[in-house]
């Protein structure tokens, strides 16, 4: 797994000092690393690297909070891969089925996305990435796991539990233990999976455990506390919780004008690539058919698609051919797609956190993005704690005529259920675990 490098010593420096920011240069980053960073296209720490990159390649276990987009992943990453090219094993002594490091992901999609960051950073390393997830081909990943030297195995909870079970995966000569997205594996009722993965892991005195959460309340920060050593904790928190570049309109509209503004508005023009989030799995499936209908390129993203057909439709999003993913929260959680032009609120949803998350899908990499919320009789009531969360007002009005436009083509005739909120006794219903 080795690339060319082609770069004089001259070229590979040419990353000009600017006060207050942290080059990756003068991290003291073995040649390989940095030339598949650079390869990259990083050239300066985000806040989140620049803060957590010095305790972790000194060895210290850590606890950080940062938002999604916040760059996490390669800060992780480059303190794994520094890692083992500082203690090398020979060839000789690595053996399949015995991962050297360990990222512990809630969902396929983000642990997909850590997998493929990984294997651009190995670039010029020669260590192997192997991804185990649910909704995948079972026989391949254990072919993987038998057969390949696994330096990092990226995983998501329940099927590291199969492989575990089974006996084709151990843990006890683990060096690097990493928990992504705690809260949401927390949300998602994983929390008994991971413990029992932990178990079968190096003890703690003899790894190190990096642990990146969202959010912490107190039940994350006693895992934290259980599952780290001596941790150094770093919260980055942005200036504002939701990206300046996003602008973020709110358009009040009765439950039956939703999809009618909606439709007019990716007709309009300038929707290149549009995020449409709901909160149920009902409510998109509803809302998927009602757009197709409309001669919308859409698909639906949630966790009741199969995984490889999930894939192919992330790849025909990424290339144009679909104008508009109709996702859930959770779903959404693993889209990182750039160039997302527009994302909708089709509703308000319950949980503030989760409207920053919908909207952090747009805006990315320095460029401009949209985020329009429909606010009907009935999830209205979720606005004032969603300014109260982002610190901000939000810019609210009626759609504009033309948005109201009636549809040319007639609207599918069903029992509307996308505003309607389940009876109460549901919402205590825990979570189903997915992985």
């Amino acid at each position: 797994m080795s690339a060319q490098r082609d770069r004089t010593p001259e070229q590979k420096l040419e990353v000009p000092v600017i006060e207050g920011k942290t080059r990756f240069i003068d991290l003291g980053l073995d040649e390989r690393l940095r030339d598949a960073i650079t390869d990259i296209g990083f050239e300066y720490c985000t806040p989140i690297q620049a803060e957590t990159l010095p305790f972790t390649l000194s060895g210290k276990d850590l606890i950080g909070q940062a938002q999604t987009g916040t760059g996490k992943t390669a800060a992780f990453l480059i303190n794994a891969i520094q890692r083992m090219l500082l203690n090398p094993i020979p060839e000789a002594d690595r053996f399949a089925s015995e991962p050297r490091i360990l990222a512990l992901a809630p969902t396929r999609e983000l642990a997909m996305q850590i997998a493929k960051d990984a294997e651009q950073l190995c670039g010029y390393t020669g260590h192997n990435v192997v991804t185990v997830v649910g909704g995948m081909n079972y026989d391949k990943q254990r072919d993987q796991l038998q057969n390949e030297v696994v330096d990092i195995l990226v995983a998501t909870p329940g099927r590291l539990i199969d492989f575990l079970g089974s006996q084709d995966v151990f843990l006890d000569q683990l060096d690097l233990l990493i928990l992504d997205e705690a809260d949401r594996m927390l949300d998602m009722g994983f929390i008994p999976d991971v413990k029992r993965i932990i178990r079968k892991c190096t003890p703690k005195e003899e790894r190190q455990t990096l642990l990146f959460s969202a959010t912490f309340n107190q039940d994350v920060l006693n895992l934290a506390s259980m599952w780290t050593r001596n941790a150094e904790f770093v919260e980055i928190e942005p200036e504002q919780k939701t990206a300046e570049r996003v602008k973020q309109t709110v358009y009040f509209v009765g439950g039956e004008e939703k999809l009618t503004v909606l439709v007019n508005y990716l007709q309009q023009g300038g929707v290149d690539k549009a995020l449409v989030f709901a909160n149920r799995r009902d409510q998109c499936r509803d809302l998927d058919e009602d757009l197709r209908n409309q001669g919308i390129k859409t698909a639906l993203m949630s966790g009741e698609i199969a995984q490889n057909k999930r894939l192919k439709t992330l790849e025909q999003f990424k290339r144009g051919d679909i104008q508009v993913l109709v996702a859930t929260d959770v779903a959404g959680r693993g889209i990182h797609v750039d160039g997302v032009t527009h994302v909708f609120n089709y509703n308000l949803p319950d949980n503030a956190e989760d409207y920053v998350h919908r909207i952090g899908r747009t805006g990315r990499a320095g460029q401009e993005g949209t985020s329009v919320s429909f606010a009907s009789e009935d999830d209205a009531f979720s606005l004032p704690a969603i300014e109260s969360y982002i610190g901000q007002k939000l810019t609210s009005s009626v759609p504009e005529e033309e948005l109201m436009t009636p549809l040319l083509k007639p609207v599918i005739a069903r029992r509307r259920s996308s505003n309607r909120r389940p009876p109460a006794r549901n919402q205590q219903r825990p979570r189903q675990r997915r992985a």
